[in-house]
């Protein structure tokens, strides 16, 4: 049985909170620590024995470290180094797992798509969609999972698969959606730790970035379904999550 007692959470805007990993954290007796790096709390400098890490998503980008509106991204980064070379446990969600690869050596860039005309477009990703899990006979985080991934979208970066990653999940706006690292690290893209209500928080507080994923009324539509899809969506969410603390707590 694991010792681990704590779940260390990063949270970089209000409104990117932990949602149902911490639910389910505590639901495994876990005692859950949220630190508001926006808020100015530090970036712890390591973890120590017993606890997990989970880095939140989060407006700004890997490509805005050294941004002295973002100052805690740089030490992120150092404490997301130090815990992958420690083989410590940790959990990144869209930023978080960003930031997780870029640790890890791999490049975190815009995501991009051609035109028709062959010219390079921004390709953001926002609402309610799926993701192809990838081995899922060989995975133990994928286990009783179906094998489209119901999540939600809202990025407009991606990254390169860091060496040594196995995928764990593709989509077709953006290949990369989930990796792991040795046995216990864990990069999400997508989201499946939120409920309606933050959708539709989301909706309203990122507006301009949703909007310029989206076609004209698609945003409406998105808020109009987020109760239907995120009820959908828990049932497969609380047991990836779960598969995934089981693993980080080995």
């Amino acid at each position: 049985m694991s010792t681990s007692k704590r779940a260390i959470v990063l949270q970089h805007l209000d409104r990117e909170g932990p949602g149902l990993i911490a639910d389910l954290c505590v639901a495994r007796g876990l005692a859950v620590d949220v630190l508001r790096l926006d808020q100015g709390i530090a970036v712890p400098p390591a973890l120590t024995t017993g606890e997990l890490l989970v880095v939140m998503g989060g407006a700004m980008g890997v490509g805005e470290t050294g941004d002295p509106r973002y100052p805690f991204l740089a030490l992120e980064i150092d404490l997301l180094r130090k815990v992958l070379a420690d083989r410590q446990p940790v959990l990144g969600i869209c930023l978080g797992a960003q930031l997780l690869a870029h640790a890890a050596g791999a490049r975190v860039y815009p995501n991009q798509r051609r035109d028709d005309a062959g010219v390079l477009r921004p390709l953001r990703e926002v609402g309610f969609g799926e993701v192809r899990l990838l081995h899922a006979d060989a995975e133990p985080v994928l286990a009783g999972l179906p094998a489209k991934l119901p999540v939600l979208h809202w990025h407009g970066d991606t990254f390169d698969l860091p060496d040594g990653a196995i995928r764990l999940a593709a989509g077709d706006a953006c290949t990369n959606q989930a990796f792991r690292i040795g046995r216990r690290a864990f990069g999400l893209q997508f989201h499946v730790e939120t409920d309606a209500g933050l959708v539709r928080r989301w909706a309203t507080e990122d507006a301009a970035f949703a909007r310029s994923a989206l076609a004209p009324g698609e945003l409406a539509a998105l808020v109009a379904r987020s109760d239907q899809a995120a009820s959908e969506m828990r049932a497969p969410a609380e047991r990836f999550i779960g598969n995934l603390l089981a693993e980080m707590l080995r």
